[in-house]
């Protein structure tokens, strides 16, 4: 099968293109979760900071959802820090459901509350590391 894909450049740039894209899904999700985690500083900038604020608060109502996909694509498509950030705001995006994983959920519950006091900071940071994964 390698050999018949290598041997055929159309199906080869396909599989090419496909890679490409579905590692770009944690940079965006990381972004996507660095605006909701900075909800609270995004009126501050100038030009589009209502329109980003209006944005992350209305994706807010989505953050849970968004926490699990960052969780499991992170997972799934594991590079290197593009998924440890995702895993980090995935952690405190889900933090409301954390105590119902048995065993472990108190635990995770006490690390993402943990994390979430610096949830501003990570948020940026997440912010500027899914920018610069997508480039």
């Amino acid at each position: 099968m390698d050999r018949f894909i290598k041997n055929n450049p159309f199906l080869h740039l396909i599989i090419i293109r496909f890679e490409v894209e579905k590692k770009m899904w944690i940079e965006i999700v990381n972004i996507v979760g660095g605006l909701i985690l900075c909800a609270g500083i995004l009126g501050a900038l100038p030009a589009m900071g209502k329109q980003l604020e209006k944005l992350a608060k209305w994706l807010g109502s989505f953050q849970t959802i968004i926490g699990i996909i960052a969780i499991v694509l992170a997972i799934y498509w594991w590079t290197d820090l593009q998924s440890i950030v995702a895993i980090i705001v995935g952690l405190i995006l889900i933090v409301g459901i954390l105590p119902a994983i048995p065993a472990m959920g108190k635990h995770l519950e006490k690390l993402a509350k943990w994390l979430g006091s610096f949830q501003t900071i990570i948020g940026i940071i997440a912010i500027i590391i899914g920018i610069w994964g997508l480039l």
